[in-house]
């Protein structure tokens, strides 16, 4: 008896009843991708035709998204072959964060606001940036407003290589970005500065510190690396994590998940270059996962390549990679093992901006003993609710199992 969770990072499923109040309503990941794929826009070199997601489909995607929005989308109409549960949540926690998101699931509603930055340039108060580098050693720092990453590297990058300056950088989201070229700055170096901004900006009540490191010679073949860490603050409960790690339960945590945790109750981490290596992480791990034991799991690419990117076609052809390795995933669960697919947020490639959109989520499961409907659920922490109950652990203090 086992059991795993899987965050598809950014896959939305329709705007949840506030988003308005974030200029979201309308938004959609899940529907505009198939809505463009259905219309030949989501055409590339990699992929063509409507959006074909068929496993994740017969786990009943197309049926949560018309719970979520009222509107199935093109070519994810469900086919009942097999005995499936599938629902959607409506996120409690305000914002529309990676932190927030996961924490909810694992059973933590975030109970405060997050602190931000303005849209200023600059955007970070005086006394910050001095601090930082001061402390860090520095001779300044390049960016100093919102900005795209990718974006950022390109324009600032050279800069940064000929002056030793790091390019900081936040969006809409409690962040405060750190790049830094890996051989000229130092992956260590950058890797140290942003435990030095996270001391500076806990009382800013900033969720995240991120490293994004990247390669290259200049802004014709600057790229990121999948050596990004994120410095996060600790959940304020205990999640299903700590619970299960009181219990001395076997614990794996494939992708940043340990990093969103605070690297608390996180068991054993498994790292991965992309999707695919987070799937083969994700399947040697539960390979090795001991009776009783819980494995949670962070597919970063939807959001990370794709959304903040507004990359449809790119978004669409991830989806169906995930899906065409679903059931080297599904053909090993045994009987007892749960299995609950969901994700944190969304990001939707056809909204403006690049920034997260606040939608609901998808929630589905196979193999699971349930005999009602999982339906449309208030807060995400019913997710760790009904991996509390499936697990004979104590319930956490949030959320009610399906």
């Amino acid at each position: 008896m086992r059991a795993l969770i899987l965050v598809l990072d950014s896959v939305g499923i329709g705007a949840a009843p506030d988003a308005a109040l974030y200029g979201d309503d309308g938004a959609n990941t899940v529907g505009h991708i198939a809505e463009a794929c259905a219309l030949g826009d989501a055409d590339n070199a990699h992929r063509q035709g409507p959006l074909h997601i068929p496993h994740l489909v017969e786990l009943g995607l197309g049926e949560a998204c018309h719970l979520a929005s009222g509107c199935r989308p093109p070519g994810l109409k469900y086919r009942a072959s097999t005995v499936s549960h599938f629902g959607c949540a409506i996120e409690q926690s305000r914002g529309k964060d990676t932190p927030s998101g996961h924490w909810e699931i694992a059973g933590v509603p975030v109970p405060f606001d997050w602190g931000y930055f303005p849209k200023t340039v600059p955007c970070f108060p005086r006394e910050l940036t001095d601090a930082l580098c001061e402390h860090g050693g520095l001779p300044g720092v390049l960016g100093n407003c919102h900005a795209s990453g990718t974006e950022i590297i390109a324009r600032l990058g050279s800069l940064h290589m000929q002056t030793g300056m790091p390019i900081c950088y936040t969006s809409a989201d409690s962040v405060f970005q750190i790049a830094a070229h890996e051989e000229a700055f130092g992956l260590d170096r950058l890797y140290a500065l942003c435990l030095i901004a996270r001391r500076l900006l806990d009382p800013f009540k900033i969720g995240r510190i991120i490293a994004r490191p990247f390669v290259g010679s200049s802004s014709e073949d600057f790229t990121r690396t999948y050596n990004r860490r994120d410095f996060s603050v600790p959940p304020p409960e205990d999640t299903i994590l700590d619970i299960a790690a009181a219990d001395n339960r076997d614990i794996v945590s494939v992708g940043k998940i340990d990093d969103i945790f605070a690297h608390r109750a996180t068991g054993r981490n498994k790292k991965g270059a992309g999707n695919d290596a987070l799937l083969d992480c994700t399947l040697h791990g539960f390979e090795h996962l001991a009776d009783g034991g819980l494995l949670f799991a962070n597919f970063i690419d939807f959001d990370t390549i794709y959304g903040h990117r507004r990359d449809i076609a790119g978004y669409a052809a991830a989806l169906e990679a995930f899906d065409t390795r679903l059931p080297e995933l599904l053909a090993r669960l045994k009987r007892d093992d749960l299995l609950v697919i969901t994700a944190d947020h969304g990001c939707d490639p056809t909204w403006r901006g690049t920034d997260h959109t606040r939608e609901q989520v998808p929630i589905l499961m196979s193999r699971a003993r349930v005999t009602s409907r999982v339906g449309q659920r208030f807060g995400f922490a019913d997710v760790a609710a009904t991996v509390a109950r499936h697990l004979e652990l104590r319930p956490p203090r949030h959320g009610a199992p399906f």
